[in-house]
């Protein structure tokens, strides 16, 4: 093995296990392991697929994690989890058929669009009690199917879509979402997974690799969220960094800044 195959190995690991720690509390994750696969090598379509290994794992582990403190399962779930899945298979087909530029071109956008709904009412992500079962609405069904649908598509951002859609339109509070939030992926990526492998469109020793470092960087984040009496608070503070991190790699607006940067000072 060569010292660059260990150091791409290295920084696979250590993508997955940041991704892993961020996609358990928030989401948006697969951004970094997304263009972490890119860079080792892989295209687009192939990377997309790939995700979908460590995703399944991260989400597992996850639920795990939760389910030894007693709380993997949210009352009413069904209800959103089942559109979601039935969504997702419909979206990973489409994603094995078509390309992701057009869609990541309008992300950027979209998750401008999810920076003003998640700061817009803050005290609406840290309320302490459930008002989701007063939420069962034909609404809701048609949302979880579409969220579902982008996720079978391009994974990258389902996680904050999820807690959107959670949060401010089923009305659970933020610790159930976070677990909530793992149970859709997760569900949502086995059809998908299975549907990307039957496309053959999974590196395995890539995508094994990076799952590794989300299986970590999960059970880490999930012990945060059962411990810290701040989770929902740093939750919610993350959510928000997430969200201006990605719109800053969507739009490229690094080397817009350089661009400007240099010419001021040519």
């Amino acid at each position: 093995m060569s010292l660059y195959e260990v150091g791409l190995y290295l920084l696979l690991l250590l993508a997955g296990a940041f991704a892993g720690f961020i996609n358990t509390l928030t989401g948006s994750g697969s951004v970094v392991t997304i263009a972490a696969l890119i860079f080792a090598g892989l295209p687009a379509n192939i990377a997309n697929g790939t995700n979908r290994l460590g995703v399944m794992v991260q989400t597992s582990v996850g639920m795990l994690t939760f389910a030894r403190h007693g709380r993997a399962h949210v009352k009413g779930s069904e209800w959103f989890i089942i559109p979601a899945v039935i969504g997702g298979m419909l979206g990973a087909w489409v994603a094995t058929q078509t390309s992701g530029q057009v869609f990541e071109r309008w992300l950027g956008f979209v998750m401008v669009l999810m920076l003003f709904i998640i700061l817009y009412k803050p005290q609406k992500w840290l309320r302490q009690h459930s008002q989701a079962e007063q939420q069962r609405t034909l609404l809701n069904l048609l949302v979880f199917f579409g969220v579902g649908f982008y996720g079978g598509f391009i994974q990258a951002g389902i996680g904050i879509f999820l807690m959107i859609a959670l949060v401010l339109l089923a009305k659970f509070n933020l610790q159930e979402t976070t677990i909530l939030k793992l149970s859709v992926v997760f569900f949502i990526n086995i059809p998908s997974l299975l549907i990307f492998i039957y496309y053959g469109q999974v590196e395995w020793v890539y995508g094994s690799i990076m799952a590794i470092g989300q299986s970590i960087g999960a059970n880490l984040a999930a012990r945060f969220a059962l411990k810290s009496q701040q989770a929902a608070l740093w939750t919610y503070r993350l959510l928000v960094a997430v969200v201006l991190l990605s719109i800053w790699e969507l739009f490229d607006l690094g080397e817009y800044t350089l661009k400007i940067f240099t010419l001021v000072l040519t």
